[in-house]
């Protein structure tokens, strides 16, 4: 789920003035003022990494050029842009290695475990579109239907129409439907942080205002639009999205970190403490245990780094969908940015640096920022830190950075922590 985050920033400060933010903390939080001051326990934990091995071949230079380049950008997640724990996975066809530095929880300085689920935020869609595209295969859904076939009157009001807005362009961003997350106040999530929230009433917040243009005619990032796709798989399975998910890809590929968890406020496993920071000046607040329906299929999910470098390479490797369907996945337009970003049905591709391009996706959900990115040759990172929203943008490009640093690297066994 990507949050408009400025807006939101400024909202919880808000929310934080007036005294809410306490309350609603769930229990167990805790409030901690950030500090750049590096205590022994903390030096300890920063840029842990698990057990040296002997690597099988001499590194080539431009990996160890990565390798430092790549420590330098988690150091700065924690150091410059705030956050407690920064958090790397590679993988490729000769293992995977796991980078960290910073803290798991900022009372007890705990360092980040190598096996770390977390919310996975917009991410997820690349999970929805994965379970739509293969309904798509089994001829139960068309992709350039209208909305109206399956979600009969749902998608109305203000010029919001079902019957002009097909499948395709609801899993592209072209529909043209606002965004739910524009329109919500999210003091709402703060102030209750474990109320359920039912996707029908999100889509509804939306479409109490005009769409953003007319369908197939833009492209603007619309979370609404992946609840509508996790409505039509309901309808069309039976089954909740999540179940679908389940049975398509979790099960297939042995995810045995990744989870749908519904109402569920908790995390499985090992996992970071999630923060928000309300303010540039205001204390961290722990906001872990939160009901992920407000992202459903548009952001709700949890994983770990190696389940989802499992999944984008499964993906990729045409292991989950047919050449028809990963073809129209992987057909893209551009979003309209500078940087070449791409977006195809769930999933966007990006330039790397040294050439070639990337396909991931990123995600952004209460306590935790993420980002993974896969290449067509079997390489795969994936980012985490546990802070979200952040105090600045500069977290977010240092996240894209990173994965894009590790990407480009020789051999993801470059560093020490090979699994």
């Amino acid at each position: 789920m990507i949050t408009r985050k400025r807006a939101f920033r400024g909202v919880l400060t808000l929310t934080v003035a007036l005294g809410f933010a306490a309350a609603a903390l769930p229990a167990g939080a805790v409030e901690r003022t950030p500090t750049v001051e590096r205590t022994p326990a903390a030096e300890a934990a920063s840029a842990r990494v698990t057990a040296p091995v002997p690597l099988p071949l001499p590194v080539p230079s431009n990996a160890v050029a990565s390798d430092a380049r790549l420590r330098a950008l988690l150091h700065r997640l924690t150091a410059v842009d705030g956050a407690p724990g920064a958090f790397v996975e590679t993988r490729d066809r000769r293992g995977s290695a796991v980078l960290t530095d910073g803290v798991a929880d900022v009372e007890r300085l705990t360092p980040l475990d190598p096996d770390s689920r977390f919310r996975i935020g917009s991410m997820t869609k690349t999970f929805t579109a994965t379970a739509m595209l293969q309904l798509v295969g089994e001829r139960r859904v068309h992709l350039d239907a209208p909305v109206e076939r399956y979600l009969p009157g749902v998608v109305r009001g203000h010029g919001n129409d079902g019957r002009r807005i097909t499948v395709r362009q609801l899993l592209q961003h072209t529909s043209g439907l606002p965004d739910f997350l524009d329109h919500f106040d999210p003091r709402d999530i703060v102030m209750d942080p474990l109320a359920h929230r039912d996707p029908l009433d999100l889509v509804n917040i939306a479409l109490a205002h005009p769409p953003e243009f007319a369908p197939g005619a833009g492209w603007s990032y619309s979370n609404t639009g992946y609840l509508l796709v996790g409505m039509i798989i309901e309808r069309v399975t039976g089954n909740t999205y999540g179940e679908e998910i389940e049975r398509r890809v979790i099960e297939p590929l042995g995810l045995s970190e990744t989870s749908v968890p519904g109402d569920d406020p908790t995390i499985p496993g090992p996992h970071p403490r999630g923060y928000v920071r309300p303010g540039d000046d205001a204390p961290l607040l722990d906001i872990t245990a939160v009901n992920p329906s407000v992202g459903g299929a548009a952001g709700g999910m949890i994983s770990s780094g190696s389940d989802v470098n499992r999944f984008l390479g499964a993906l990729l490797g045409g292991e989950l969908l047919h050449p028809a369907q990963l073809g129209e996945m992987m057909r893209t337009r551009p979003t309209g940015g500078s940087d070449g970003r791409r977006y195809g049905l769930g999933l966007e591709s990006k330039p790397l640096p040294r050439g070639g391009r990337y396909w991931g996706h990123t995600g952004d959900f209460l306590g935790y920022e993420t980002a993974a990115g896969a290449t067509v040759d079997g390489r795969q990172a994936t980012v985490m830190v546990n802070l979200g929203p952040g105090s600045s943008d500069a977290q977010s490009d240092d996240i894209q950075a990173a994965v894009e640093t590790a990407l480009s690297r020789g051999r993801s066994t470059a560093f020490a922590g090979q699994r």
